[in-house]
């Protein structure tokens, strides 16, 4: 069996399991707040980076891992493994995977660059499953083309948790900002083909939480969903409610609860929450 290596970014939510594993490797991203640089999960965390934003000057910004910080890694990747799979943050939300491929080609690992489509929790389970995958004996090609297949069943759904840090970060327009804030309007964004779309707009988090649970029951009636992740910005006493209230309407599916990160909470403030799972898994 080759050894493999496997390397994500830092929007990815790695559990217990993957932060420990000898063969997993995280390339952070950088958040810049007024002006300083600081690295995702080494710099700052999830709670210092909420404190902060409330007192910013100028909005904040999030940007890629570098090529060289891929080759840089790569590299010492080199001789202790036959191949590495990078499965990283979607391609159309971020440049991450322009810069793996790019520094693919310039080492002499063997590198897989694959496209999640998708961040957070989502993202490290489909690298557990790809790891599932290589201890069952598939090769390389089969592995690939199975994530590949899964990262186009994800279905992820979102309440967003402030208007405001939307509109800051370039998500949302002026206009749209403005008449949200003025109805109490909150939208539910889905994560369709890699790509941010409004899905619905609600007038509370009740009634959003209810639009949410009305498509992962359409989804459980329809591919059988035996797993889902509910996914929070900051706080985690409200995606405990969640948790509970799913547990009792779905028993017989699996729900775990696991925190967004500081690069999407740049983007989506700290009262965001919402569900995710794969219509395949």
């Amino acid at each position: 069996m080759k050894k493999i290596a496997w390397v994500t970014d830092s929007t990815a939510c790695l559990d217990e399991v993957l932060t420990n594993h000898p063969d997993v490797f995280t390339v952070p991203m950088t958040i810049v707040l007024d002006e300083k640089e600081y690295k995702d999960g080494i710099d700052l965390t999830a709670e210092e980076l909420y404190a902060k934003l409330k007192h910013l000057q100028v909005p904040p910004k999030t940007s890629q891992p570098s090529v060289g910080e891929f080759v840089s890694l790569f590299e010492k990747l080199e001789g202790q493994y036959d191949h590495v799979f990078s499965v990283l943050v979607s391609a159309k939300l971020s440049g991450t995977v322009s810069s793996s491929v790019q520094a693919a080609s310039m080492v002499n690992v063997s590198v897989t660059t694959i496209d999640s489509k998708i961040l957070s929790y989502p993202l490290s389970r489909m690298i557990k499953k790809g790891m599932e995958w290589v201890e069952a004996g598939e090769s390389i090609e089969e592995v690939e083309q199975k994530l590949s297949d899964l990262a186009n069943t994800n279905q992820t759904l979102v309440l967003i948790g402030s208007l405001e840090q939307l509109h800051r970060s370039g998500r949302m327009n002026g206009l749209s900002f403005f008449l949200g804030s003025m109805l109490n309007i909150k939208p539910i964004i889905s994560i369709e083909d890699g790509v941010l779309q409004a899905k619905e707009k609600i007038r509370s988090e009740s009634k959003g939480m209810e639009k949410i649970i009305t498509y992962l029951r359409n989804a459980i009636e329809e591919y059988d969903i035996k797993e889902a992740y509910i996914l929070y910005g900051l706080h985690d006493t409200e995606a405990r409610k969640w948790h509970n209230e799913l547990c009792k309407r779905f028993p017989d599916v699996s729900f775990d609860i696991y925190p967004l990160g500081a690069t999407i909470g740049v983007h989506a403030g700290e009262n965001t929450i919402g569900i995710s799972w794969f219509n395949s898994l």
